[in-house]
């Protein structure tokens, strides 16, 4: 076993499930969508993200691209979070949220695929 590989497959389903446990439930009702699930799912991404740059293949160009692209969507769903109760001091309310969770709900289509594509990589390997 390569505790290496191991711990990218951990990190990248760890990315996607925190993903899908923000993004699921009521899309605008910010009672069901907690803002530290939302940062943990941030920092777990980014892990995955960094872990990624080392890859020279195709697929791993490919791994990196769907990390690129969650941290984009994730960054942008914190920075409307942010922008709304900080920088315009108003109260979480069902349009802004559903904003957030749309944006979240991008990472989380990245984040399938890269789920996906380290299940092919693994089943291939193992011919």
């Amino acid at each position: 076993m390569n505790l290496e590989k191991v711990i990218f497959g951990f990190f990248v389903i760890l990315a996607f499930t925190l993903n899908f446990g923000f993004f699921i439930g009521g899309i605008d009702n910010p009672q069901v969508h907690h803002p530290g699930h939302l940062f943990a799912a941030v920092v777990i991404n980014l892990v995955a993200l960094v872990m990624k740059f080392g890859d020279r293949t195709h697929i791993g160009a490919t791994h990196l691209a769907t990390s690129l692209v969650a941290m984009l969507q994730l960054f942008a769903a914190a920075l409307v979070w942010m922008w709304h109760l900080y920088i315009s001091a108003l109260p979480m309310d069902g349009p802004t949220m559903s904003v957030v969770v749309s944006l979240s709900g991008g990472a989380l289509a990245a984040n399938i695929i890269s789920v996906v594509l380290l299940i092919s990589e693994t089943l291939r390997q193992t011919r």
